[in-house]
């Protein structure tokens, strides 16, 4: 039964697993403030992959509460999409060809679902990764984990607009085989540019040969919830990471052990090691700026990232 009471002021929800934990629940009021919204945040969790009766029960309560005015969806996107996406009037094209809604808002008494991560990842990587690398270095994406967060950053490096600075490899790994699958179907024919391998990895070793197989000047990131949903890496403490390369940890909260592990090589492999805050900035702010319909959000991107250091 879903523990949430009508709203009495303008509302936004965050659907996740430990919603409590996260930043947002202490930034969210200071962002409000900063953009003359008087709104307020909550959180509903739900374990992974709950019931579909759930996860509709939440969408038809935002749906149907005249204050509440969306949600952002973070763990539960893919179960949501497909156990909700007919309660939707529109769903846009990212949302529709991954199978995946991180986006709920209103607009023009219609219901829609947005997939944000393709340009939210999108954002975070022009953050650090230099301008024309792919073309000047020529080295791998190296994406651990087969779930939404992989697929968006695919999807960013297959689109036309990227042209020729792109990735020549994408290697995508996954512990599960049916995600994995999932990912492949969606993903061998996007960009003929690029040459996809999809590689079953039941155990953190089978990372660790991977990633010794890196070219130079690599990007690595882990697009998996360890670390952050459940403690752990996909990588042991073993595994050798590619000379002077890119290293991402997409989550900014939790024991980040894949961070440690990067930091221990850091100085020796000249690595650049980035965590999950800007993508954090970039994820909540498209989806903030899609609830509340606000234009101009790239423009306080930067504002509101100094905001949350401080909330």
């Amino acid at each position: 039964m879903l523990q949430v009471q009508p709203a009495t002021k303008a509302t936004i929800y965050f659907i996740g697993v430990t919603t409590g934990q996260s930043s947002i629940m202490k930034v969210f009021p200071k962002w409000a403030e900063a953009l003359g919204l008087d709104a307020e945040i909550k959180g509903i969790d739900f374990k992974p992959h709950s019931s579909p009766e759930e996860y509709r029960e939440a969408v038809e309560f935002i749906k149907k509460d005249p204050l509440s005015m969306g949600a952002l969806v973070t763990t539960h996107k893919i179960d949501l999409y497909q156990a909700c996406k007919d309660l939707f009037e529109y769903l846009d094209p990212f949302a529709q060809k991954l199978g995946e809604i991180s986006s709920i808002s209103k607009k023009d008494g219609k219901l829609c679902g947005h997939a944000k991560d393709p340009i939210s990842s999108g954002l975070a990587l022009e953050n650090f990764v230099p301008e024309d690398y792919w073309k000047n270095y020529d080295g791998d994406v190296f994406l651990m984990g087969a779930g939404g967060a992989a697929l968006a950053m695919s999807l960013y490096y297959g689109q036309e607009k990227a042209g020729d600075d792109i990735p020549g490899r994408i290697i995508i790994s996954n512990r599960s085989l049916p995600r994995l699958k999932s990912a492949q179907k969606l993903l061998e024919s996007l960009n003929s540019k690029i040459k996809f391998d999809f590689i079953h990895t039941p155990l953190p070793e089978d990372n660790d040969k991977i990633l010794a197989e890196l070219k130079p000047h690599s990007l690595v990131v882990n697009a998996t919830g360890l670390g952050k949903d459940v403690p752990g890496s996909p990588l042991t403490d073993a595994a050798i990471f590619p000379q002077n390369s890119l290293i991402w940890e997409i989550n900014y909260r939790g024991e980040l052990v894949f961070m440690d592990q990067a930091r221990a090589q850091a100085k020796e492999k000249n690595l650049q090691i980035e965590d999950g805050w800007i993508y954090f900035i970039h994820g909540w702010t498209q989806v903030v700026a899609e609830v509340f319909h606000i234009n101009d959000i790239a423009g306080k991107v930067q504002m509101l990232s100094d905001v949350a250091k401080m909330a």
